[in-house]
């Protein structure tokens, strides 16, 4: 048992070396002196222009939960897929009313304009 173990525990070792020997060197050849902007709490050492809590459009929302959905969908489609031969018929058809119902939804969202970017009429509001 304790021969298996051996590969395991050598890797452990390595990861550990390279990590102690990737510190090391960014402590050594890293800059010394902070700036200004390295001293902000956010964005990464790049002085933030603006306020953090300004508004933001309800469309970045929208597509972000959309882009999550279909993201979805395709690792459904993928794993689905992967076994297809063994999910047999009753398989395919699971995954043909899948897609037809997200089919849908795409096609709902698109007339309720949730895919549109351009401006507004504010007259014509859903």
């Amino acid at each position: 048992m304790t021969e298996d173990l051996w590969p395991l525990v050598f890797l452990f070792i390595v990861v550990l070396a390279l990590e102690a020997a990737m510190l090391g060197l960014s402590w050594v050849a890293g800059e010394k002196r902070v700036g200004r902007a390295g001293l902000e709490p956010f964005e990464s050492g790049i002085v933030p222009v603006g306020n953090a809590r300004m508004r933001m459009s309800m469309r970045f929302y929208v597509v972000a939960i959309l882009f999550v959905i279909f993201d979805l969908e395709a690792v459904f489609l993928i794993a689905w897929a992967v076994a297809f031969r063994e999910a047999g018929w009753f398989g395919y058809v699971t995954m043909l009313v899948f897609v037809f119902v997200l089919t849908v939804a795409l096609i709902y969202e698109w007339k309720r304009g949730a895919l549109d970017w351009g401006p507004r009429d504010r007259s014509t509001r859903n």
